[in-house]
């Protein structure tokens, strides 16, 4: 077996013989091997698919922010101009996704209405009403329709608590010196994560926090 294969078992399973692997396989195939797309985790990934999106803002009047595979289109809804140039940028982006065989997500595109007046207009996407929604995440902060971050100073304060109380059951000493570099390393980034956009409005967040 060493002169018909070698020591590399490229694409074999390991601890077992090549040739095993190659009867099982020819005997039977369990599923075709997906040869289209790009592999989760590639090097090449993230700019393969920047260049194939690259065109999706063509034509777009409002404000179109693209990280990753988030879009998120943003436009004033307090005129009715406003309101009709909003919705057609979603129809130019479902023409978008139809002509690049592509779909959107309609179960995770919500609404997101800004604002105490705002009127709360809503709107469709793929020949779909939008769902409105009271707070989204962005980048794992929570924006909410009030903009008062209430929400995301608790959720921030709970995930520094939870890393705070691995700390205390990970390590028996109590010194400084070994808590504080913990602390710094895993509870505080929580409270400090884009803190310059969510920073507490209200006292009792303060005081939470």
């Amino acid at each position: 077996m060493k002169h018909m294969i070698g020591k590399i078992q490229c694409g074999f399973t390991k601890g077992k013989l090549c040739m095993t692997n190659l009867i099982v396989f020819y005997d039977k195939v369990s599923c075709l091997v997906g040869v289209g797309g790009v592999p989760r985790g590639s090097i090449l990934g993230p700019t393969l698919f920047n260049v194939f999106i690259s065109d999706l803002d063509d034509g777009i009047k409002c404000t179109l922010m693209k990280f990753a595979d988030d879009t998120k289109l943003s436009g004033e809804g307090d005129s009715l101009e406003g309101r009709v140039t909003l919705q057609e940028d979603l129809d130019k982006l479902e023409e978008w996704a139809n002509k690049n065989l592509m779909k959107f997500n309609n179960d995770k595109c919500k609404l997101l209405h800004l604002g105490k007046h705002n009127p709360g207009v809503q709107h469709r996407l793929v020949s779909t009403r939008l769902g409105s929604s009271s707070a989204e995440r962005d980048l794992r902060v929570l924006v909410d329709n009030k903009f008062n971050m209430t929400e995301q100073c608790a959720a921030a304060t709970k995930k520094a608590k939870r890393m705070l109380g691995c700390i205390n059951k990970g390590i028996t000493s109590r010194d400084k010196k070994d808590i504080i570099p913990l602390y710094s390393a895993l509870a505080r980034p929580h409270l400090e994560y884009c803190v310059q956009f969510w920073s507490p409005l209200y006292k009792t967040d303060v005081d939470i926090l």
